[in-house]
């Protein structure tokens, strides 16, 4: 198994940044998604994501607002990303002062090369950190 892991400070309260980066039925088309359709509430919830001529679909399997941590799972063999069996888990750690960090990692079998793979899947990560500064409107 391959892994993927981004760990980012972000200057805001962790509780603000999980309500973000935990919202895994607010995800919104754009960039490379061209559409986002949603399956059920909760944990076990599936959320299909239309992009590169395919269809990624992920199951939520932890959501804890206490903990800030959230893990999901792709759950189809004809992904269009280069992951065969992954599973991310989104861990934010208040820091006390303010700020906190976030730590994304995923593990995958690399379908292709692993470079790569790994690649890609950082470049959610680091995609998906920058998209809740952003709404934060923190750096």
């Amino acid at each position: 198994m391959a892994e993927a892991k981004v760990v980012k400070t972000v200057a805001a309260p962790a509780q603000k940044v999980f309500e973000i980066l935990g919202a895994f039925d607010q995800m919104k088309p754009g960039g490379a998604i061209d559409n986002v359709t949603y399956e059920g509430e909760g944990v076990g919830m599936l959320r299909h994501i239309s992009m590169g001529g395919g269809v990624v679909t992920e199951r939520l399997n932890v959501h804890d607002t206490e903990s800030l941590t959230m893990s999901y799972a792709i759950i189809n063999e004809d992904s269009p990303l280069p992951f065969d069996d992954y599973s991310s888990v989104v861990q934010v750690n208040d820091n006390g002062d303010n700020t906190c960090t976030v730590e994304w990692v995923g593990t995958f079998k690399p379908r292709g090369d692993e470079e790569t793979a790994i690649k890609t899947a950082t470049g959610i990560y680091a995609g998906g950190i920058k998209g809740a500064k952003i709404a934060l409107g923190v750096d």
